[in-house]
C-alpha cells in the first residue's frame, strides 16, 4: 500500500536536491538515475550511495516517463514567483493539474520528484500543496507551514546567521532559542511604524498565503470552482481591512485611506529588509511619495499603463451601475442580490471564473503589481518586484491596504445597487435575541471587557535552513494574543417547537 506521507518529504529543505538526507538525515529518497538533473547525472551513483549509508527510512521512487514541464520553466528557477503575474498564475495551475492529474500517490510521488528540482521552489510547493489538499488520497495530510520552508518571506535576515552557527557549533539538545526582533523597518518618526506588529505579523501573513492556498485563481474546476468563491475574496479582504482599521484607531491613527487616484504620488513609503533566498537579494524598497507609472516589463510578462488599470476599474464600475456584466460573446449575466457579488468577486481578483478576462481585466492583480513594480517599472535597474506582489509578503505593506480598501470599495459599490433587507428577511418568526455580549472564560469575569497581551512563541525554523544543522533550531517572536472568550447570547424561542438558526458574527467596526 502507497504511504502518502512520503509525499511530505518533498517539500522540506526546498532548496536542497531531492536525494539529500531528509529528516535530519533519517530519511532518503531514492530517484532513478534519469531523474537527477543534469549537474548530478555523470556523479550520482556516488551521490546516492553518499548520502543513504545512515538512513533509517528509504522512500523509492518508481521510474515514469519523466513529465512535460517545459511550460513552467518561464518561471525562473532562482527567481520570484508572483500569483498576481497572470503568466505565472496560468503555469500554477496548470502544474497543479499535472499533480491533480496523477492515477495514484506513487504515480504523484514520481512526477513531483522529478519536478521538484527543475522548477521555482515556491512555484512547486505551492502547486503541490494545492494538489495535496484536495486529492481524496492525500487531503488527510498536514502540509508543512509555508513559514518552516520559507522563514526568508517572515523573519528578519539578521536572525539567520545565528541560527546556523547555534545549529552548527551546540548540540541540538544544548541549544537556544533565537529572538527575532519586533519592528525593525522602521524608526518611531514613521506614523505608519505604529502598525508594523499587525502588518509583519507572521501569522497574519502567513494566513493570507494560505487562504490563497484554499482558494487558488487557476488549476481543475473542481479545485478552482467553489461555492461563493468570488464573494468569499471579498469577505476576507474586507473582513482584514475591519480589523487593521480597528489597530488603526487604538493607534490613533485615521482610517486608512482608498487608492482613489492613480495619478497621485503614494504618500507611504516601506522599506522590508527580508530577502528572497531564492536569489539572496534584498525585496527592494519604495520610497514616500512615489509616482505610479506604467509597468513595461517585458522579460515578467507585466505589461500595462496607468490608463489600461483606470479602464478596467471604469469597466467595472460601469456594469456595477448598469446591473450587470457582459460575456464574451455579448451575453448579459446580471449582478442580482443571490449570485451578483459573487460574479463581481471572480472579475475583480479574477480568478479563472472570471466572465470575461479579456475585457475587464487583472484589476485587483494589476493594483498590486503597480505598486510592485513601482521602483523599477520598466527594468531599467534588473530589480524585482516589492513585498507587495506576493501574498505572503504583501500584507507587511502599508499600501496593501489602501490598494484594497478601494476594492472594497467597488463592492460597496455594487452594494449600494441592492434593494434593503426588508422585515420578513430580517426576521425568524418566534425567535428573538434578547442579549448579546462577550465574556472572558474565567470566573467572575466582568461582561464585555476583553483582554488582548503580548506573547511570545517559538517556531522551528530547521526545516526551511537549506544544506544547515541537523537537529531543531528555534526561533521567538512576538505576537498579539487575547485571552480566551466567548460570546453569550440568550435567544428566546416562542415558536412551540425547536428551531436551527445560525449567528454571524462581523468584526468591526462600522
Amino acid at each position: 500500500m502507497s504511504n502518502n506521507r512520503n509525499l511530505l518529504a518533498l517539500l522540506q529543505r526546498p532548496l536542497e536536491p531531492t536525494f539529500y538526507p531528509k529528516d535530519n538525515g533519517k530519511t532518503v529518497v531514492d530517484l532513478p538515475e534519469n531523474f537527477l538533473t543534469e549537474r548530478y547525472r555523470p556523479i550520482g551513483a556516488s551521490l546516492q550511495s553518499r548520502f543513504g549509508n545512515d538512513a533509517d527510512t528509504r522512500i523509492p521512487v518508481r521510474n515514469v516517463a519523466p513529465p512535460s514541464i517545459s511550460f513552467a520553466e518561464a518561471v525562473p528557477r532562482r527567481g520570484g514567483f508572483s500569483l498576481f503575474n497572470p503568466k505565472h498564475r496560468q503555469i500554477a495551475g496548470d502544474l497543479i493539474n499535472l499533480f491533480m492529474s496523477q492515477p495514484d500517490v506513487d504515480t504523484l510521488m514520481s512526477v513531483a520528484a522529478y519536478s521538484r528540482d527543475r522548477l521555482n521552489p515556491i512555484l512547486f510547493q505551492y502547486a503541490l500543496s494545492v494538489a495535496i489538499q484536495h486529492r481524496p488520497d492525500t487531503k488527510d495530510l498536514n502540509i508543512p507551514s509555508f513559514l518552516e520552508l520559507f522563514p526568508d518571506s517572515f523573519v528578519d535576515p539578521t536572525v539567520f546567521p545565528k541560527l546556523r552557527e547555534e545549529g552548527s557549533i551546540v548540540q541540538a539538545e544544548n541549544r537556544m532559542t533565537i529572538d527575532i526582533p519586533m519592528n525593525y523597518t522602521a524608526s518611531d518618526r514613521e506614523d505608519e511604524q505604529r502598525l508594523a506588529y499587525f502588518r509583519e505579523d507572521i501569522g497574519v501573513n502567513l494566513h493570507h498565503w494560505h487562504w490563497h492556498l484554499v482558494y487558488p485563481g487557476e488549476g481543475p474546476s473542481n479545485v478552482v470552482n467553489k461555492d461563493r468563491r468570488g464573494e468569499l475574496f471579498y469577505y476576507m479582504h474586507q473582513q482584514l481591512i475591519a480589523r487593521y482599521n480597528v489597530e488603526r484607531f487604538c493607534n490613533r491613527l485615521a482610517r486608512v485611506r482608498p487608492l482613489t487616484n492613480l495619478r497621485e504620488p503614494l504618500q507611504e513609503g516601506y522599506f522590508p529588509k527580508i530577502i528572497r533566498s531564492l536569489n539572496n537579494r534584498a525585496f527592494p524598497p519604495r520610497p514616500q511619495n512615489t509616482v505610479l507609472r506604467d509597468i513595461n516589463r517585458v522579460d515578467d510578462s507585466v505589461v500595462f499603463t496607468v490608463s489600461d488599470l483606470e479602464r478596467s476599474e471604469a469597466r467595472i464600475a460601469e456594469s456595477i451601475d448598469g446591473g450587470y456584466v457582459v460575456a464574451p460573446g455579448g451575453n448579459r449575466i446580471p449582478l442580482d442580490e443571490r449570485t451578483g457579488i459573487d460574479v463581481l468577486g471572480n472579475i475583480m481578483e479574477p480568478s479563472a471564473l472570471s466572465v470575461n478576462s479579456q475585457f475587464y481585466g487583472n484589476y485587483h492583480g494589476n493594483l498590486h503589481n503597480i505598486i510592485a513594480y513601482s521602483h523599477d517599472p520598466d527594468n531599467r535597474f534588473l530589480e524585482g518586484y516589492g513585498v507587495v506582489g506576493e501574498f505572503q509578503t504583501a500584507m507587511r505593506d502599508p499600501s496593501f491596504y489602501r490598494l484594497h480598501a478601494q476594492v472594497d470599495n467597488m463592492f460597496h459599490r455594487y452594494k449600494r445597487t441592492l434593494q434593503p433587507y426588508n422585515t420578513n428577511q430580517l426576521n425568524y418568526n418566534g425567535i428573538q435575541i434578547q442579549s448579546l455580549g462577550v465574556q472572558l472564560n474565567r470566573a467572575n469575569a466582568p461582561a464585555n471587557v476583553l483582554l488582548t497581551y503580548w506573547q511570545r512563541s517559538q517556531v522551528d525554523l530547521a526545516t526551511g535552513l537549506d544544506f544547515g544543522p541537523e537537529g531543531n533550531v528555534f526561533a521567538s517572536f512576538t505576537h498579539l494574543q487575547h485571552a480566551p472568550f466567548t460570546f453569550r447570547l440568550t435567544v428566546n424561542n416562542t415558536s412551540g417547537a425547536t428551531r436551527r438558526g445560525t449567528c454571524r458574527i462581523f468584526i468591526g467596526p462600522k
